[in-house]
């Protein structure tokens, strides 16, 4: 009998401490993971390579995705998401920006928002930090409500100035701060390439102009 009941705390045990590992994986968004290619994404989400943004080519390729989810089913199913802004560098997704629908978190607080968010990451901290929130093609830099993070990864819950609801900001450490390093040295590579780029686009621009010119003269009777 004490060996069944040895046996049986030891396995609650062992199934509590899965769950709890599950709960505090912090590189995971429902079915997102931080580390994950953008191909693998882009299947997941039914992305075409046009909805793809190239922000900088060199010194390394950081690219955006923005997903709005699509209700499905009859009758359509609620989605707490409005909009989710996926960021990647070289390829891997490092960064994920979640801003939530208003209608679905209206009249919540901050204290709901931790406590809904804390049964999936864990207890979360109260740091003095503010960081940016990618929506769309605008960038505004919000503070942070509460963070879960460990060693590789953080989890942050902001309140968006522009709109009346919360935003779930998810990065990997070190990808995100290899990925703000490529973004410096890329704004430095684009000032001293801009007026050579400059130069080079007026070309194209005369270019263009002269091959419709020469197309319109074929044609042309006034």
């Amino acid at each position: 009998m004490n060996n069944m009941r040895r046996a049986v705390m030891s396995l609650a045990i062992l199934l509590f401490s899965a769950s709890l590992l599950r709960a505090q994986d912090l590189s995971k968004y429902r079915n997102f993971s931080l580390g994950m290619s953008l191909a693998d994404l882009s299947k997941q989400i039914d992305a075409r390579p046009g909805d793809v943004r190239v922000i900088h080519r060199r010194p390394a390729l950081i690219e955006e995705l923005t997903w709005w989810p699509r209700l499905t089913g009859y009758p359509p199913k609620s989605e707490a998401i409005r909009e989710i802004h996926f960021s990647f560098c070289d390829g891997t997704l490092y960064r994920i920006d979640v801003t939530y629908d208003d209608k679905a978190t209206e009249g919540m607080t901050t204290d709901d928002m931790v406590r809904a968010i804390s049964a999936r990451y864990g207890t979360p901290g109260t740091p003095e930090a503010s960081i940016s929130l990618s929506e769309g093609v605008y960038d505004t830099t919000e503070k942070v409500l509460a963070r879960w993070e460990d060693a590789k990864d953080s989890v942050n819950l902001l309140r968006p100035s522009s709109y009346s609801t919360f935003a779930l900001v998810l990065f990997a450490k070190q990808q995100n701060a290899e990925a703000q390093a490529v973004m410096a040295a890329a704004a430095k590579l684009e000032m001293v390439d801009a007026p050579q780029n400059a130069i080079d686009q007026k070309k194209k621009d005369a270019d263009v102009l002269e091959a419709a010119r020469v197309k319109n003269l074929k044609v042309f009777h006034p």
